[in-house]
């Protein structure tokens, strides 16, 4: 019998009057209590601390019941962690909370009928594949001039960012006005090279015969792009978004004059784009390193008045996780970073104001659950009960989310998984196991 239990029992003589009728309540609520705590132990021990694959890892485990407001199982709780892409959950928060209904795609000011002065707000749906309708497009069509804010932004990269991560798409650089996602597709089609944007054709250049494929690299500090020979039939690369390029880039766009200046943009008018929650499904099913650092420096832009992923969370993290039960070390939006640092505790405190403040029904639409996104492969048999966030770098497996047990009971949880030496997949199987044992037991 837990201690607690006897503890109550040995004191429970200080009640008087309505002892009768709550003695029963109290006692089932105790127990009831300490069953679904034990359950949960139990499978712990049968899954994720027997598996051979976690035995040398660093592994931590909160589950929470919102309620009765009780973490009802927890294992190194209160540690840190790298939790790799669960930061995502803390930039879809504050994106949910400061950003409104709709992205708002560029402030601008109609100079005379034919001129129009624009300034990016940090919209990484801007001319995005994923995003067919373009409203910016189609505003700035109706003018012969286009004149755009120079930003001056140069942090491209994020804090703890491995540098040799440049090349790659999923390390898309942040800026103050994106465009096409801030990369560039190189495409090897009927024995013919191509880029898009197409302006990029002009700064493509071939590395001998292309006969299977392309292979695509770039210097790390010039929008030069090197193709050789190669497997795949396209590639993506990153491009550096500075203000001269995004001038370029709307130039070709348009077809038409786009200058930068240094007059500041006036007034209130904004164009707004895309609806927020269809990005940050988005952001979440596919974890998009991208939209997760822009929706960042958006919430930056909104409250702060200029774009500074650093200004921002210290500013969140001051207010609106003040209370969070350890103090992360929180380095960027996306969690490229080796920097971040965060507990399971963290996440659950995360999770219940996402609950609290939005809604769970929001919220099953902007997380994946079993069989969609990055749960594609995994909790086939808990589809519609499990939506939850992954993160995967290297050495590190962690999935925070919300549960509904086979009796409609909601939990919120975290796993995270740190240093472990095998194939991630292994360890994603191990915590798949435990979470399915508890959904279906509780």
């Amino acid at each position: 019998m837990s201690p607690v239990f006897f503890y109550a029992l040995k004191n429970f003589r200080l009640f008087s009057g309505m002892k009768k009728l709550f003695f029963p309540l109290f006692i089932i609520c105790l127990l009831t209590s300490c069953s679904i705590s034990q359950k949960i132990s139990k499978e712990a021990r049968a899954t994720i601390f027997k598996d051979n694959n976690l035995s040398t890892a660093h592994t931590g485990v909160a589950i929470y019941d919102p309620a009765t407001s009780k973490m009802i199982f927890e294992y190194q709780s209160d540690k840190y962690f790298t939790p790799a892409s669960n930061t995502k959950l803390a930039s879809c928060y504050v994106a949910m909370k400061y950003l409104g209904d709709s992205i708002t795609g560029i402030q601008y000011q109609v100079l005379d009928e034919s001129t129009v002065a624009i300034k990016g707000m940090g919209d990484p749906t801007m001319m995005h594949p994923d995003f067919k309708n373009q409203p910016v497009l189609k505003f700035l069509s109706g003018f012969r001039n286009v004149e755009i804010e120079q930003s001056g932004f140069s942090s491209f990269m994020g804090n703890g960012w491995s540098w040799d991560d440049y090349e790659y798409s999923y390390a898309a650089p942040r800026s103050a006005f994106p465009m096409y996602g801030d990369y560039v597709t190189i495409k090897w089609d009927n024995n013919r090279v191509s880029a898009t944007p197409s302006w990029f054709n002009q700064s493509t250049t071939l590395s001998g015969n292309i006969k299977n494929g392309v292979s695509v690299s770039r210097p790390w500090d010039s929008n030069t792009f090197i193709v050789s020979d190669g497997k795949s039939k396209s590639a993506e690369i990153p491009f550096i978004p500075d203000d001269n390029t995004v001038a370029a880039l709307w130039s070709d766009t348009l077809k038409k004059t786009v200058s930068l200046t240094t007059r500041k943009v006036q007034g209130s008018n904004f164009v707004h784009t895309q609806p927020l929650d269809n990005m940050l499904a988005i952001m979440m099913h596919r974890s998009d390193n991208f939209f997760a650092e822009q929706s960042l420096l958006m919430v930056s832009n909104k409250i702060l008045g200029t774009m500074n992923t650093r200004q921002v969370i210290q500013k969140i993290i001051s207010t609106d996780f003040a209370d969070m039960p350890q103090r992360p070390r929180w380095s960027d939006g996306s969690g490229l970073s080796s920097y971040n640092l965060f507990s399971p505790q963290d996440f659950i405190f995360i999770l219940r104001k996402m609950k609290d403040e939005f809604g769970l029904e929001r919220m099953k639409v902007i997380l994946p659950t079993g069989g969609t996104g990055t749960l594609s492969s995994l909790y086939h048999a808990d589809a519609g009960k499990i939506f939850a966030k992954t993160g995967t770098i290297s050495g590190v497996v962690s999935l925070s989310g919300y549960l509904i047990t086979e009796k409609n009971k909601l939990l919120l949880f975290s796993v995270l998984v740190n240093n472990h030496n095998v194939a991630a997949q292994d360890i994603r199987k191990a915590v798949e196991k435990f979470l399915h044992g508890i959904r279906t037991k509780l």
